[in-house]
């Protein structure tokens, strides 16, 4: 009996193992498919990717990216002594010696503050992701934040964010760990 229990556990191992890599391209297709739904006909050879912008590193505020017209490394103004004007994350004014003078002062105050956020026009939880999400979660109610990850093929931490925001829009429900819809 244990001989025919062994064999059959291999025989099931055996056939797991030749139909994963079909499991995983199909999860990368339906993501894929998924992902194509929200995008206009454009071809992407019509898109314009010759300038992209520079890349902030990371930890670094908006804005603090490489200037135009400046070449890259350099961290300082051009024809600006080294030692001179502010530090890496100082606001503008801020600088050796112009705090005392009234027109960076003023230049300062006058300035409407920076608009913090995401911007107008695309609510929290309304991005191809969530969409996608959302149809996993109608189509296998109770599945886990793990194995929507999988079939999705992003990391988890980005789901335990989406699905709290479409909880609040009244789209899903928790039940223990897994997630069902409404």
């Amino acid at each position: 009996m244990t001989d025919f229990l062994d064999e059959k556990r291999q025989e099931i191992q055996d056939r797991l193992a030749e139909l994963r890599p079909l499991i995983d391209e199909y999860q990368r297709l339906e993501a894929a498919a998924s992902a194509l739904e929200g995008v206009g006909g454009a071809a992407p050879a019509t898109r314009a990717t010759a300038a992209a912008p520079a890349r902030r590193g990371p930890g670094r505020p908006k804005g603090s990216g490489r200037k135009p017209g400046r070449p890259a490394g350099s961290g300082r103004k051009p024809g600006r002594p080294a030692g001179s004007g502010r530090g890496p994350g100082r606001p503008p004014g801020s600088g050796r010696g112009a705090a005392s003078t009234t027109a960076a002062a003023t230049a300062t105050a006058t300035k409407a503050p920076a608009r913090r956020g995401r911007p107008p026009g695309r609510r929290k939880g309304s991005g191809t992701r969530s969409a996608q999400a959302l149809s996993i979660v109608t189509g296998q109610p109770g599945v886990t934040i793990p194995e929507l990850a999988a079939r999705m093929g992003i990391k988890k931490n980005y789901l335990y964010r989406v699905l709290p925001s479409l909880e609040q829009e009244g789209k899903v429900k928790k039940q223990g760990r897994g997630w069902h819809p409404k």
